[in-house]
């Protein structure tokens, strides 16, 4: 593939590894990019574009929007946050939300609430609880959180506060954690993203709440990633059929739009008030109506019911198409959130399905990630696998 777009951003800071495409528009689940070249999105913007592409009610909805009011300020009440903040408190069944612009804010809002929750108990050096491969984030705080030592190089020293787990190992967190009177809470992804694709066990979940309502500490759940019906269900912790105290989210939750949101239970609910927290373009109309409008569709669409039936379909299509194949490890997720674990790193892949006409990304060095809209039908979901079964066949037997 030739490089038409890397002469287009000379003056644009070098900090991704981007492959040599510029993308012009899209609709439903494919895209164009500047030379005309036709794609199958398979990555949905890394789990954003719930929707797809230019989904026309979206559009219609956000078009009416920009026409009256894009921007105000959090010195006023927008009604925006109250209506996208009720339909959230419904749909999980906690008690408020507080609104930013990304995964990374949200979780930054979580961790704070979490040392205030700590100083309101007479802790004054609040310790969190993390996961080994977990990812929150890239500010200072959040990458201190996250259990990847490639993000951490070059930006040290992190922030104390930290106590990391290995995954799924509810004995090790109590060897880690016991006597120590300064862990206020625990942070996780019910399903790593960043990670892997690796879920952490229901029943590991489910202890884990008990854990905490023992030791009356915060259970705060990252879903940036696996929620906002990515599984099937609207939250990943759904599947446990337990309620976090925190729960981060952001990612699909606009479809597009650089939204963020912390949603919090009766525990944690008070915890900041006024001048405690804030931002300048958080919650501002035009996100806002994003996610109303975002939730309604998917409401309407039933595109829970979608993402259910259509993951289970191509995770099914993919198990068969790899069976017995050397260097297949595992493919492993739920809904339209899925991970092909091979047996050797395989970010060159990444060119190859671009050159094949098929989007979807590397992570955990060795992890093909599937996140795909939650429009994607099952003929879709046939092609995808037509195109990337060959494709690691032919890479695993070189």
């Amino acid at each position: 593939m030739s490089d038409p777009v890397s002469s287009l951003s000379p003056h644009v800071m070098n900090t991704y590894g981007r492959l040599p495409i510029a993308m012009s528009h899209g609709k439903g689940c494919r895209v164009w990019d500047t030379e005309g070249r036709e794609y199958l999105d398979a990555l949905g913007g890394i789990a954003v574009n719930t929707l797809g592409h230019a989904h026309p009610e979206l559009v219609s909805a956000l078009q009416d929007q920009v026409a009256k009011l894009i921007h105000c300020s959090n010195y006023y009440h927008v009604p925006g946050q109250e209506q996208l903040a009720s339909a959230l408190v419904r749909l999980s069944g906690l008690t408020n939300a507080f609104f930013c612009n990304s995964g990374l804010e949200a979780n930054e809002a979580a961790l704070k609430i979490a040392r205030k929750y700590g100083h309101q108990k007479g802790i004054d050096r609040a310790e969190v609880v993390v996961f080994e491969n977990a990812f929150h984030g890239r500010s200072i705080a959040t990458l201190s959180a996250t259990g990847n030592p490639k993000v951490h190089a070059g930006f040290e020293p992190l922030v104390e506060g930290f106590i990391r787990v290995p995954r799924n190992d509810m004995e090790a967190l109590r060897r880690a954690t016991e006597g120590n009177p300064n862990v206020v809470a625990v942070l996780l992804e019910p399903i790593q993203g960043e990670g892997g694709i690796r879920p952490m066990h229901v029943e590991f979940l489910q202890q884990l709440r008990r854990y905490c309502d023992e030791q009356g500490w915060l259970l705060m759940l990252d879903e940036i990633q696996c929620g906002l019906g990515r599984t099937g269900k609207w939250f990943a912790f759904q599947w446990a059929d337990i309620h976090p105290d925190v729960m981060s989210l952001a990612k699909g939750l606009g479809s597009g739009v650089p939204i963020g949101a912390v949603v919090a239970g009766p525990k944690a609910a008070e915890v900041l008030q006024p001048g405690n927290h804030g931002t300048t373009f958080g919650g501002n109309p035009l996100a806002m109506r994003a996610g109303v409008e975002t939730l309604r569709i998917m409401e309407e669409q039933h595109l829970l019911d979608n993402a259910a039936e259509v993951g289970e379909h191509l995770k099914h299509a993919l198990e068969k198409g790899f069976e017995g194949v050397p260097g297949v490890i595992e493919v492993r997720g739920h809904g339209l959130m899925l991970g092909i674990e091979l047996a050797k790193p395989c970010s060159e892949l990444l060119q190859r399905g671009a050159e094949n006409g098929l989007l979807f990304s590397v992570t955990a060095n060795s992890v093909i990630r599937l996140v795909p809209p939650l429009i994607l039908t099952k003929a879709e979901a046939d092609e995808i696998v037509a195109i990337l079964v060959p494709l690691v066949k032919q890479f695993l037997a070189e």
